[in-house]
């Protein structure tokens, strides 16, 4: 069985804006394309899809950049968790308050808790919160 992981938005953009890439998130996705599972709330693509409109509005992207962007992601496999939104009201926004976080990061911590997966983020805040709560980081 393949490895799974639950990203947030900050790996999926790190993996179309060349400034954003790590060596953590190059190594991912390298699993990614040799069949690792990425899990994602259904938000993940929203979030994805504003950061390039609002990079592109603020001409640090061209149109075609901001295309080539959302086919390139468009072309990778997720599964995508329906469940997180529902919890928004609830274990969402308890994680949100306890770890002071917004209720947007904290959705990436409810669904890595209820799935039992590792997280993949580029955000400090998220990832000590996932380390306190005994979520392993990617």
């Amino acid at each position: 069985m393949s490895a799974a992981y639950v990203i947030d938005s900050s790996v999926g953009f790190a993996w179309i804006h060349p400034s954003q890439a790590t060596d953590a998130t190059n190594r991912l996705l390298d699993e990614v394309e040799a069949g690792a599972a990425i899990v994602v709330p259904v938000l993940w693509f929203s979030e994805i899809a504003n950061s390039l409109l609002v990079l592109q509005r603020r001409k640090r992207l061209t149109v075609a950049e901001r295309k080539l962007a959302l086919e390139t992601l468009s072309k990778l496999t997720f599964t995508v968790d329906e469940e997180a939104g529902k919890a928004a009201f609830g274990k969402t926004s308890e994680l949100a308050e306890r770890y002071d976080l917004t209720v947007y990061d904290a959705t990436y911590l409810e669904l890595a808790l209820r799935r039992k997966l590792p997280l993949a983020s580029r955000d400090d805040a998220l990832n000590a919160a996932a380390g306190k709560a005994g979520i392993k980081i990617f």
